[in-house]
């Protein structure tokens, strides 16, 4: 018997909900103390919030190796993480949003314990978060632009380490295959009023490709006080100084020949980045009115240095950052029992810096410069929140909106004479959404909205065949919009009585987005260039559950089904025989896989009082990308597993935890990066083979 579609649904929701409400009610609680910031700009429960909420579990932050993101983002539903050449450099793609980008994120709005990671145009590339000191890292899915700034994918924020019970003194020292080494202190000061972190590493890495090899010197800092029970004053700061080798994409057989070979002009130019950056930033809290009114005040800055090595060039950028955040919440009762949170703000940041190009000689630095200019941006946003409990305890109605103006500009000398490039774009990201919750712990949730994501200053370099060559700012590349539609169900029931099925977490989101004008990356000669394509539709289904099916045992399950289209996109292509015009309307998006599936098994067991471990396996299963827009050729499905036993105890106030892992157990060879339609067809960048990692951290209560 075939059932339509609206008994399908129903089938299964009862599937998640039957075996949930089997249990008695008054036995179900759930976690009021999940809280959310991200998702409102206000302290509100993850249960009351109509957004797609994950957690990155605390327990499994100590173990395993810190390379990258990557090694703490990997099993969130719906994160595409690809390694540009098995390092740090990580493109982080969310729904689609970041996929463009050859490193770090793109439309995705990514935050340090609050702080702004992402810089004022909107690329984030993660150098200087310590992923050896998080306490946990939250991850708000979904089109969050009408809050944050050029956020359509959503916003990923890292929280430090910083609420032990008492102060302490540690050291870790992680080591591995190809030349993997982490050396590192931690120091934490803690008493009634007052909360520090300080931590600094250096790593190292030969790499498992020729030409790969990358270190990194990283302190981080967070000092938090509090003055009164109602205020709280924040300061954080980071410096990095490192260095990493870039072996350059191949072509299809190159990869088949040798996936761990360098692109031969990579070595003989000695393409490279290197970095030195430092940052600062301060934050005050205050409540009042018993705690129904907050006022917050943010200002941050930082200074960078960056220079690229490519086949072409040697490029020196220094970028000077400064910004703040001001912020207001007042919540209040209306008609009754209905509770009602306003929050309203404004964003401010600011980029500038000067850019010296200089010809790249074998890897050397030639002498006579080549291009000289000077960018400037600027941001400004306005954002409104307000949450209305349309039924007290049931019915949430939130209505958001955020207004951002950005302006980018590109003074030159070199090659044409002074040049005065200066483009504005400014725009209103509106969005409404509901949360029904059908049990205490059960909710219903959907939105729909509209964001603008800007180009990046990177994205706005002009293309050899722009309509105006002697501009320096790209005048046909204009800002994507997409209309945003989402649906879900999400709960969270913890049955502490119970021996089976003790905690179940799960969220199911169906999302419809349909972009206009979607930035798209094409490569020349090694140079990627950006341009706008027509219509793209974008439709996926996120899965994740984390359960506890018995004592000391965790399950997480997550499958992400994804489908992107090119509605109507007609293109120029610019190939070494020649231009010529393609029809690329039904093709798929490259570079997104048409399904994801992740598997987390842990196992926790107590071998004596004071020894505890951990055993925990984890895999991945990735569906097969298209390398370009033409959908010519693809990256092949695979298939990884990680295996990783952990053990910690106490002796006194000695705290110490030893882990021993092996990533990709069955060694197998795949495609970990795509690059987007490249010129010369080199899409194609390794994945990392077996490795094996062995770490020990300790620490001492003072």
């Amino acid at each position: 018997m075939r059932l339509n579609w609206k008994k399908q649904l129903l089938v299964i929701l009862g599937l998640f909900i039957l075996p949930l409400r089997a249990v008695e009610e008054d036995s179900l609680t759930y976690e009021i103390q999940e809280i959310t910031v991200i998702g409102t700009r206000a302290e509100e429960r993850i249960i009351d919030v109509p957004f797609s909420v994950f957690r990155v579990d605390s327990k499994e932050l100590p173990f395993g190796k810190k390379i990258s993101a990557r090694d703490v983002l990997a099993d969130v539903p719906g994160l595409l993480l690809q390694s540009r050449y098995g390092s740090r450099d990580l493109r982080i793609s969310l729904r689609g949003y970041g996929t463009r980008s050859n490193s770090g994120a793109r439309g995705i709005r990514v935050l340090q314990d609050g702080f702004p990671q992402t810089e004022p145009d909107g690329e984030t590339i993660l150098d200087d978060v310590d992923f050896t000191s998080l306490g946990g890292v939250e991850v708000v899915k979904g089109n969050l632009s009408s809050l944050y700034a050029n956020a359509p994918g959503g916003v990923i924020n890292f929280t430090s380490d910083l609420y032990f019970p008492q102060s302490f003194a540690g050291l870790i020292s992680q080591v591995g295959s190809y030349g993997w080494r982490l050396n590192g202190m931690k120091l934490g000061l803690a008493n009634p009023h007052n909360r520090m972190l300080m931590s600094y590493n250096y790593s190292h890495h030969d790499g498992y490709r020729e030409h790969s090899a990358e270190y990194q010197h990283l302190a981080n800092f967070i000092y938090e006080t509090y003055p009164d029970p109602g205020s709280s004053l924040t300061i954080l700061g980071a410096y990095l100084n490192g260095l990493s080798r870039q072996p350059g994409s191949l072509t299809r057989e190159e990869f088949e020949a040798d996936p761990f070979q360098a692109y031969d002009q990579a070595v003989s130019q000695d393409f490279r980045r290197t970095v030195r950056k430092g940052r600062l930033g301060i934050r005050y809290k205050q409540r009042f009115d018993e705690d129904k009114k907050e006022v917050l005040l943010t200002g941050y800055g930082s200074l960078a240095e960056l220079k690229q090595a490519d086949n072409l060039s040697h490029r020196i950028s220094t970028r000077y950052s400064l910004g703040g955040q001001t912020g207001f919440t007042n919540r209040s009762v209306w008609w009754g029992k209905r509770e009602n949170t306003l929050s309203a703000g404004m964003d401010f940041a600011y980029q500038a810096g000067p850019v010296d190009v200089f010809e790249n000689v074998g890897g050397v630095r030639g002498i006579s410069v080549n291009n000289n200019y000077r960018e400037r941006l600027s941001n400004l946003g306005f954002f409104l929140s307000n949450r209305l409990q349309i039924i007290p305890e049931r019915l949430d109605f939130l209505l958001t909106g955020r207004f951002d103006r950005n302006s980018f500009r590109r003074d030159i000398l070199i090659p044409f004479g002074f040049t005065d490039s200066t483009r504005v774009f400014q725009k209103t990201s509106p969005k409404i959404a509901l949360n029904y919750k059908l049990l205490p712990s059960l909710a219903f949730y959907t939105s729909y909205g509209l964001s603008y994501e800007f180009p990046a200053l990177s994205e706005l370099a002009n293309t050899p065949f722009s309509s105006n060559i002697r501009y320096t700012i790209n005048p046909d590349l204009g800002p994507q919009k997409s209309r945003n539609l989402e649906v879900g169900l999400k709960g969270n029931f913890i049955n502490p009585g119970s021996e089976v099925l003790r905690k179940v977490f799960f969220d199911l989101t169906w999302f419809n987005y349909r972009i206009r004008n979607e930035i798209i990356p094409f490569v020349i000669n090694q140079q990627t260039y950006y341009r706008n394509a027509a219509r793209t539709n974008r439709q996926g289904l996120e899965i994740g559950m984390k359960s506890e099916p018995v004592d000391h045992v965790e399950l997480a399950v997550n499958y992400v089904y994804m489908n992107f289209k090119y509605d109507d996109y007609t293109a120029t292509i610019y190939g070494p025989s020649g231009t010529s015009v393609a029809d690329y309307g039904g093709n798929t998006v490259p570079s997104i896989p048409g399904h994801i599936f992740n598997l987390i098994l842990n196992v926790e067991f107590e071998i004596t009082e004071g020894l505890e471990g951990l055993l925990q396996w984890d895999c991945d299963d990735i569906g097969r990308m298209f390398v370009d827009d033409a959908n010519s050729e693809t990256a092949d499905r695979y298939f990884y597993g990680n295996v990783m036993a952990g053990l910690s105890f106490r002796v006194g106030g000695l705290k110490a935890i030893a882990y021993g892992a092996v990533n990709n157990i069955f060694d197998k060879r795949y495609v970990g990066f795509v690059n987007i339609n490249d010129y010369n067809q080199r899409y194609f960048g390794s994945g990392e083979p077996r490795r094996i990692s062995f770490g020990l951290r300790f620490g001492q209560h003072l």
